[in-house]
Order: structure tokens, then C-alpha cells, then sequence
């Protein structure tokens, strides 16, 4: 069926439009699902402002290309880039600019292979899956390896660039990492830099945004924290920020699951006495402080002389 075009005269509702897509409640699962990270969220609704009018402008015949839409997301772990590109594909598929909006996530292993022959079939399997949506590549720069003369990362680089080129109507490419890395990548990619429109950088999380990320994880298990525990975790914080190998959200749901055993721990002890509903859901200060955070200030596992991860 021909689409219709819209005489210059003719008038468009953009709020109509708005709630048409249901954009709006892509971004209050945004919101409810991520603490904080308010210029990635500002980002988020520039890009989805974007594709919305360019929506409208196409009503009136008015011409236009494909807005190119490929992404980098940079930023340390656990600071919500894999949230936020499945979010990004539901918002695609919503406003018509994928088919399916579904989202493919893969590491430099799901695409590059072991021996010649081997990568591009691997690469092009990925591709053939994530079309029609978004393909999340974490930790990007680990295609890449000049010191390796027979790395095969570059040849899933030239599958990818060309992929990027020739589908941008129905596949959306997020390449994330390290933003240092993902400098450095680029300089030695110009062609990969050429094609990604936005970069969008995710900051590390606040101790009082970890705070309440580890309250709405608890809830989400159906727990919850006594006081002491609260104010516990709100010391144990910033200490384990402190620390190697600190992964913002992800640490916290470590710590929560560490802080799970040692309450279930504590109850096989007193199972002398019967336990209330609100002793099985309720984290107590022990359960907290027992990490050997307080204790010796390394964390759980760790051999005496190895440092604190």
C-alpha cells in the first residue's frame, strides 16, 4: 500500500505520536530500572526526540536518510550499558526503525575464530541474528590486536564496518567498554569511529545511588534490610569502592548474595527456634558487617596475601 504524504498545509500531533509509540513507558522501565545515570537517560530521550520527528517529517514527504544510529557506550562495570542498549532496541522497534527490536549481546569470542577459514562465518552468524535489531559488542577493543600478526579481529572488523554501512535501515551496532580503550580503538579504526553517530558515556555510580540500587536488588528478591543492616551497608560502601576490581552495580549484587548466605548461615544456627516470615526475608547488621571488608578489609575468598578484588 502507497504511503500517504501530508499536504504542506496539513498539521501532526506530536504528543499523539508520543503516546502512539508508547514511549513513554520505554523510559519508566528505564527509570525504574536504573538508579541515577541522568545524562545517559537525557541522551536516551535526545535520540528517541530524534527518531520521532524524523518519524513526522517523513509523513510530509519531506526528504530524509536514515539516521545513522550506531553507538558507543563507555563507562567502568556495572554502570548499565547492557540496561540501557536493550532499552535503546525497544525504543528502535517502537518508533519503526528495526523490525523486531530484539537485542544480541556477544564478546570478541562470539565472533572471531581460531584459525583461518573460521571468522567470518562466526561474524556473519552473529549478524544474520542480530538483524532486524541491536548488536551489543562488549569490550569491542579486544577485536582488535596489532601485536598479534595472526590475530583474525580485523577481518570481523571489515564484515562489521561493511554490515554497518549496508544495513543501517534494519540493524543497530553498540560497541562498549573502557572509554580509554575504546579511544585507542578508534584511532587505530577510523572507518569504525566514521560510523558511530553516538557516544555516550556512563559514569560510575555515587555511594548513595549503590545504596539504593542495593535496596531496590533486595526488594526485587523479596528481602529487606533491619536498620542496623542498612546503615551497615552505608559504611561498607564506600570501602569497597575502595578496593580492585570494583564493578558498581555488579559489586553490590555480589555483596547482597554474599550477605543472603550469611543470613541463612545465621538461621541454620538458631534453628532451635521457630522463624516468622519476617526473620527469612530480613538482612540483619551481622549479615552485613561479617564481610571481611570490616573484618580484615578483603573480601570474601581471598588467600591472605592476594589483594582485595
Amino acid at each position: 500500500m502507497d504511503t500517504i504524504v501530508l499536504s504542506d498545509d496539513a498539521v501532526v500531533d506530536l504528543q499523539a505520536e508520543f503516546e502512539a509509540s508508547n514511549m513513554d513507558e520505554v523510559m519508566t522501565k528505564l527509570d525504574r530500572e536504573l538508579v541515577g545515570l541522568k545524562p545517559v537517560k537525557t541522551r536516551i530521550r535526545e535520540i528517541a526526540a530524534l527518531l520521532l520527528v524524523d518519524r513526522l517529517r517523513k509523513k510530509f514527504g519531506i526528504s530524509t536518510g536514515t539516521p545513522t544510529l550506531h553507538m558507543n557506550f563507555t563507562g567502568n562495570p556495572g554502570t548499565g550499558k547492557t540496561t540501557v542498549a536493550l532499552r535503546m532496541a525497544e525504543i528502535l522497534h517502537r518508533l519503526g526503525y528495526v523490525r523486531e527490536g530484539h537485542l544480541v549481546s556477544v564478546t570478541r569470542d562470539d565472533l572471531v575464530g581460531q584459525y583461518v577459514g573460521h571468522t567470518a562465518p562466526k561474524t556473519r552468524e552473529i549478524i544474520k541474528k542480530a538483524m532486524g535489531g541491536v548488536l551489543f559488542i562488549d569490550e569491542a577493543y579486544y577485536l582488535y590486536k596489532p601485536e598479534n600478526e595472526r590475530d583474525y579481529g580485523q577481518e570481523s572488523i571489515e564484515i562489521l564496518l561493511q554490515c554497518m554501512e549496508s544495513h543501517r535501515d534494519d540493524l543497530v551496532v553498540i560497541l562498549a567498554g573502557y572509554k580509554d580503550k575504546m579511544d585507542r580503538f578508534f584511532l587505530s579504526n577510523p572507518g569504525m569511529r566514521s560510523r558511530i553517530a553516538h557516544h555516550i558515556d556512563f559514569p560510575d555510580y555515587r555511594p548513595d545511588e549503590l545504596q539504593d540500587i542495593a535496596m531496590l536488588m533486595l526488594a526485587e528478591q523479596n528481602y529487606r534490610f533491619s536498620d542496623g543492616a542498612a546503615q551497615a551497608l552505608k559504611e561498607y560502601i564506600p570501602l569497597r569502592m575502595t578496593l580492585p576490581h570494583f564493578s558498581n552495580a555488579r559489586s553490590m549484587r555480589n555483596a547482597l548474595d554474599r550477605a543472603r548466605l550469611r543470613q541463612a548461615n545465621r538461621l541454620f544456627l538458631e534453628r532451635d527456634r521457630p522463624l516468622t516470615r519476617l526473620d527469612l526475608i530480613t538482612i540483619e547488621e551481622p549479615d552485613i558487617r561479617g564481610s571481611r571488608i570490616f573484618v580484615e578489609g578483603r573480601l570474601e575468598g581471598e588467600p591472605e596475601f592476594a589483594p582485595a578484588g
